[in-house]
């Protein structure tokens, strides 16, 4: 269906790699057709979706598709899939997410693997991106567990700022499913044209971010973006075209997919 090649960008990038990840566990049917387009899973806790047998399942298909396994830590709001902002103290904000982080390491060490990255979900990570002493909370928390988790986390935010400036290993991640406002924020999901629903447009969205470091805004101007990681929904309705279209665009530039 999604043929038509991206030629706005008349050049090929042998050598350039980058890291594509998906939003998993979370009770959407997609995961095993996702699996063979990314390589990394960020997969739900609990707290926002899934439970102790999807976090397996999950994990299982990551292993069997040689993608990294990352935990994705949220608010403790089921009802609201994790995308409400909830009042919290700062000490109850570091609980929230050792918590997580030790029941997925539960998981993960009785299935003989470990967990490689740490991306926060829904408004948690909106939140974070912009708050910095909520960033260095999270940041030391993870660190405190295992520093050698690396942290998934919005290009040019505070998550970035914070993790980098106690040493933790970040990963900065961009969009191929969302539009961004001027400030670098990500289009809240009630205003319209906050998501991307065309592959085609999806991939020169995200070929201007790794190939350009920059990206084109609602209102029109041009912003920078440094692109470690390419976040693709797995609740989006066309989830598993975005990532299939995608996984084809980067190949045709020579750009290899591989995990940080």
């Amino acid at each position: 269906m999604f043929k038509q090649p991206i030629n706005f960008i008349d050049q090929y990038s042998p050598g350039l790699s980058i890291d594509i990840n998906c939003d998993m566990g979370e009770g959407m049917q997609n995961d095993a057709f996702l699996m063979p387009y990314i390589s990394s899973a960020n997969i739900a806790c609990g707290y926002h979706a899934g439970d102790d047998a999807t976090i397996k399942r999950t994990i299982e298909l990551a292993l069997e598709n040689n993608v990294a396994i990352g935990a994705h830590p949220s608010y403790n709001d089921r009802e609201n899939f994790g995308r409400l902002t909830q009042p919290i103290a700062l000490v109850e904000l570091a609980e929230l997410i050792s918590d997580q982080i030790y029941l997925f390491e539960k998981i993960t060490n009785q299935m003989g693997c470990k967990i490689h990255h740490i991306k926060l979900h829904g408004a948690l990570y909106n939140d974070c991106a912009k708050d910095a002493l909520s960033s260095k909370i999270v940041a030391q928390t993870i660190q405190a567990i295992d520093p050698s988790i690396m942290l998934y986390g919005l290009s040019g935010s505070d998550t970035i700022k914070e993790a980098k400036a106690i040493g933790l290993q970040t990963v900065q991640e961009v969009f191929a499913d969302r539009t961004y406002q001027s400030n670098g924020q990500l289009t809240p999901r009630y205003l319209d044209h906050a998501l991307i629903t065309d592959p085609i447009e999806s991939a020169k969205q995200v070929l201007s971010m790794v190939l350009d470091q920059e990206i084109k805004t609602v209102d029109g101007t041009m912003i920078a973006v440094n692109a470690e990681t390419i976040c693709i929904h797995g609740d989006h309705e066309a989830a598993v075209e975005i990532a299939k279209h995608l996984f084809s665009t980067l190949q045709q530039y020579q750009i290899e997919i591989k995990q940080p």
